[in-house]
């Protein structure tokens, strides 16, 4: 939680008014008693009116004072309690986005959303009570004891048996409970990844008929959340009866001794009400202090669990001054792309996923890259924009290692379409400024042509300025598709990655969109990815991968002579009967 204070620095005044207008507030408080002492001998044992008027109106006034002192702090808090919610939340989706693919896949995306809301509003609302009421709660349990002292040494001495055995009680329960909480916001990440899940996958649930089944699922971890949930809430819950218990038990014993001091002349009757309202008072604010550390408990527990992100560090580390392009970088002979002996072991992975990948790949050359599911044809590509590092060996771009530049050098140079087609909520032409955000009217439209998307998106109304919704629900999957190739297409990249992003296209409009890249001017050095033996067989060179090995590697009619495995692949695609189709 020490980590996280850092976000209140620019609201130190309101984190000191706060608590100090709420101090001012619990000093008037604590004189209530008194005065109502003084209504009660002066003003009714004596029958003095003026006295009860005048203290009547000093009540009312203790009163507002009180209001105004309250309202004040609660804005205070407030204001700290939101404006370090916020900063905190920047941090942390910052720190998020910094993260490589390997501490994402690592942590879990429902566990990244759980703690960038859920656990980041509990906090908050740990910090905004903890202004209000870690300082006055204690403040006026210990005043009401000192108060108590200046009427009665004597009766006051329950007040020193009664708060510790409070305290006993508070600080027990909170510390059972504190790693309960953690279980509880464990089982929540639990259920936010079922729901999630199922929200993405609603369509092939629905497909293959398993609603049943994912109901159940759900059911089953709701359940387990309940119980945890009503476990915790149990240990919480003996707070209220146990202080109660104690606290009516000293109110008994207290009265028992007043009346024998009231007897015996030591002390009035109005300061045997004044000592049961400080009792009271104190009852009163306990029972806040343990609500108080209730949240505070989920609060830590939370806020653990956030610096846990934090301390998550970057697995790929970015120079502070990367690579530039140089005059060297443009000498002929230099590959745009080298794997030098590379291999890649995932995080946590027991074997690993890419072994001894070696080949170059000079400039404006287009490089297919087939083979069969799992056969690890993306995580070569992922390694060029350095999505994951090699575990050993190297990646040039350009003849330099990958390490070498800035994340942001290197990533300029490349555009990246991915196997999964994922469009922002906007419009087309905010989508595609993705890809440069100071492009020309021009410019987009020469990329939607090349991407062979100009067609329909001058058939849409609106043209670039038609809405697109959240993840492009309003697009077809071609649709898609051609629109995030025509964003990597607008920065004009010296490196274009297309990992099976033409899944969904027809064969026709696939035959066009890899010519239309052909000719562009500054051919980039293209990479496709695919498990369409069509859409590479025309490429400069074909990589075959195969359990994360390179199986072979050469033209079309190379490999169709020396491998085997890309043989296969071909004729389960071409032939049928034993004719060519």
């Amino acid at each position: 939680m020490k980590k996280l204070l850092v976000y209140l620095k620019d609201y130190k005044k309101e984190t000191v008014l706060a608590p100090l207008f709420k101090m001012l507030e619990a000093s008037f408080e604590l004189f209530v008693p008194l005065v109502m002492a003084q209504i009660i001998d002066t003003g009714i044992g004596q029958g003095n009116k003026g006295m009860i008027l005048n203290m009547g109106l000093l009540l009312l006034a203790l009163g507002i004072i009180g209001l105004v002192c309250s309202i004040t702090a609660q804005y205070f808090a407030a204001k700290a309690a939101v404006g370090f919610s916020t900063g905190l939340k920047h941090a942390l989706f910052g720190h998020i986005q910094s993260l490589s693919f390997s501490e994402m896949d690592t942590i879990g995306t429902s566990t990244l959303i759980t703690r960038m809301t859920s656990d980041v509003n509990q906090v908050q609302s740990g910090v905004n009570l903890v202004l209000r009421l870690f300082l006055r709660s204690p403040f006026i349990v210990f005043g009401a004891m000192v108060m108590a002292f200046t009427i009665d040494v004597k009766a006051a001495l329950v007040f020193v048996v009664t708060i510790p055995l409070l305290c006993i009680v508070v600080f027990g329960i909170m510390i059972i409970s504190m790693p309960l909480y953690k279980k509880v916001q464990a089982g929540l990440d639990k259920i936010l990844g079922i729901t999630r899940e199922n929200l993405t996958g609603a369509r092939v649930v629905r497909a293959f008929n398993k609603e049943e089944s994912e109901i159940a699922r759900f059911q089953e971890g709701n359940e387990s959340l309940t119980r945890m949930q009503m476990f915790v809430g149990k240990i919480s819950a003996l707070m209220n009866p146990v202080t109660y218990i104690i606290i009516n038990g000293a109110v008994i014993v207290l009265i028992w001794t007043g009346a024998l001091r009231v007897d015996a002349g030591y002390i009035t009757q109005g300061e045997v009400v004044a000592l049961v309202n400080y009792m009271s008072q104190i009852l009163v604010e306990l029972i806040k202090l343990a609500n108080l550390i209730i949240t505070v408990t989920k609060a830590f527990a939370c806020a653990n669990r956030i610096e846990a992100v934090f301390e998550t560090s970057s697995g790929l580390v970015s120079p502070e001054k990367g690579h530039r392009a140089g005059a060297a970088e443009k000498k002929e002979g230099i590959p745009a792309v080298c794997f030098e002996h590379v291999c890649l072991t995932y995080k946590n992975a027991g074997a690993e996923s890419l072994t001894d990948i070696h080949f170059q790949v000079q400039r404006g050359q287009t490089i297919g890259i087939i083979g069969g599911t799992g056969s690890g044809k993306s995580s070569v590509v992922n390694m060029i924009p350095r999505f994951y590092d090699a575990t050993k060996g190297k990646v040039l771009v350009n003849g330099v290692d990958v390490k070498d530049y800035s994340l942001e050098e290197l990533r300029s140079r490349i555009g990246m379409v991915m196997q999964k087609a994922v469009l922002f909520k906007g419009t087309i032409r905010e989508n595609l400024l993705w890809g440069k955000e100071d492009a020309t009217e021009e410019e987009l439209w020469r990329a939607l042509e090349i991407s062979q998307s100009r067609e329909f998106v001058e058939t849409r109304d609106g043209g670039l300025d038609a809405p697109v919704a959240q993840a492009g629900k309003n697009l077809s999957g071609g649709q898609k598709q051609r629109l995030t190739i025509a964003r990597a297409l607008v920065r004009k990249p010296e490196i274009l990655i297309l990992d099976d992003s033409a899944s969904a296209l027809d064969f026709a409009t696939d035959a066009k969109l890899r010519k239309a890249i052909r000719e562009m001017e500054d051919a980039p050095t293209v990479f496709i990815v695919s498990q369409r033996a069509a859409s590479i067989q025309y490429a400069d060179a074909i990589i075959v991968m195969d359990d994360g090995e390179i199986a072979g590697m050469g033209t079309h009619d190379q490999l169709m002579q020396s491998c085997e495995v890309y043989k296969e692949i071909y004729d389960s695609q071409f032939k049928k009967e034993g004719r060519v189709s």
